[in-house]
């Protein structure tokens, strides 16, 4: 059985979104207070939890499981370049609307959205 078969698939995404969803609950919940940080990473207690989820539920054979670490590794990965490239791109959209702001809008305009008044983005 190879990684393309459809139900491993669809359990992957799954597992992928319920840890998305989590994440972003769990940030809502903190508080937009806190300063985020700018790469998610698969803590190593997680992993392995996950990783014993998937071969005790779907009773993996040795194989199969290190066929399924490597795919969900790669997963992280993607998920942590792509979280990357989204704390950039906010970054960038920030700055270019503090560039077309007056002096009176930016202190505003920071207030607003939670950013320190000297104009500093997170």
């Amino acid at each position: 059985m190879s990684w393309h078969h459809p139900r491993i698939l669809a359990l992957l995404v799954l597992v992928f979104l319920c840890g998305a969803a989590a994440g972003v609950l769990g940030m809502r919940m903190a508080g937009s207070s806190m300063a985020r940080p700018s790469i998610s990473t698969w803590k190593e207690s997680t992993r392995e939890l996950t990783l014993d989820w998937f071969r005790r539920e779907l009773q993996l054979s040795p194989e199969q499981a290190r066929e399924i670490e490597a795919v969900l590794d790669d997963y992280v990965i993607y998920y942590q370049n792509l979280q990357t490239q989204m704390d950039d791109f906010r970054y960038e959209g920030k700055k270019r609307i503090l560039q077309i702001l007056n002096e009176e809008q930016r202190e505003k305009y920071l207030k607003m959205s939670g950013q320190p008044a000297e104009g500093k983005l997170r």
